[in-house]
């Protein structure tokens, strides 16, 4: 790929409640790897009223720049202003590819950024790898049941990935530094107002984020039994995730669901319970930095990806890891 003058890499990071969401920061991740393939730098995009503390919570994660554009006019679910400024950070900076999560907002952004500028646009990528200097992105197709490779033939384009699929970079790096930019939004720019938020339950479960996550499948056999993973859930401080199965049964919401046709995480710690390791669900958790897998069946897939494999009943595994554990918090 020719990336001619286009060599920087533009990250909208988008913020929930003054703060970056996760899944922002792990796009600066692929953006990293485009950058040392073209030759740019990786910039670092945040919308918002106030971004004092996006701009720190963002410093040390890949970006070599962050561009600051904040006032009034951005509140959190105004997309017309933030198309404004990520048309006018676009056209300022003309960068090879702009990056971003593949949330609502942020899929919504991007769609709209490729139509009025007549950009190739990738949606919900899972992974990136560089052929002779051609960016080649997997995607997931068809609800998640096949995944094919997309390859852009020419620059910029724009492209949104899914949470989880990549880790963030290791803070502690070099901070970026702040660019403060002015973006005017004109008021027949604006089609649309926010007159009031209301917070979904899917809100409250923060599998994206979560540094402890503790998963329950079709082995843990019914709704009552599957209440141990809550309970071990809440003795670490972690946050529940099921399987397709486990929720179909009807044991637990979907907004918990892990894998192809659901979340994908990156926690640093993963406990998979009854769980076989179907690659729809796998797909899902191989970015976590530590697996622990509890299943009754030794030849289990599960058991593949793990760290630490528990071949056992895992009704009679989890009770002595809830004991073991409070014991250990109050000694």
């Amino acid at each position: 790929m020719d990336w001619g003058s286009q060599k920087n890499i533009l990250v909208f990071v988008e913020q929930k409640d003054g703060k970056p969401v996760g899944a922002g920061l792990e796009s600066l991740t692929p953006a990293r790897t485009l950058a040392e393939t073209s030759g740019g730098k990786v910039l670092a995009l945040l919308v918002g009223k106030d971004n004092t503390e996006a701009e720190k919570d963002t410093a040390a994660f890949g970006a070599d720049q962050i561009l600051s554009v904040q006032g009034d006019a951005f509140g959190e679910g105004c997309a017309d202003a933030f198309l404004c400024a990520l048309e006018q950070m676009t056209e300022k900076y003309h960068p090879g590819v702009i990056l971003a999560a593949n949330t609502p907002l942020s899929r919504e952004l991007t769609a709209r950024l490729c139509a009025h500028k007549q950009l190739g646009s990738i949606q919900d990528a899972v992974a990136l790898r560089m052929e002779d200097n051609t960016p080649v992105w997997t995607v997931s197709a068809y609800g998640g049941t096949i995944r094919e490779d997309v390859v852009p033939d020419t620059v910029p384009f724009a492209a949104t990935v899914r949470s989880g699929a990549f880790r963030k970079a290791k803070a502690g790096g070099a901070a970026a530094s702040v660019v403060q930019e002015t973006v005017s939004v004109p008021q027949d720019a604006l089609h649309t107002k926010v007159l009031e938020s209301v917070k979904e339950i899917a809100e409250a479960v923060n599998l994206e984020d979560a540094k402890v996550i503790v998963s329950g499948g079709r082995g843990m056999g019914s709704k009552e039994n599957f209440a141990l993973v809550q309970q071990l859930a809440d003795v670490l401080g972690g946050v529940v995730g099921a399987t397709r199965p486990a929720i179909e049964s009807g044991w637990i919401s979907r907004v918990h669901q892990i894998g192809q046709s659901g979340k994908s995480v990156a926690p640093a710690l993963y406990i998979a319970c009854g769980i076989s390791g179907a690659i729809q669900h796998v797909s899902g958790v191989v970015n976590s930095g530590y697996i622990v897998a509890i299943n009754s069946d030794e030849d289990a897939s599960i058991f593949d990806i793990a760290d630490v494999g528990i071949v056992g009943d895992v009704m009679q595994v989890l009770p002595l890891m809830i004991d073991a554990i409070k014991k250990r918090k109050a000694g």
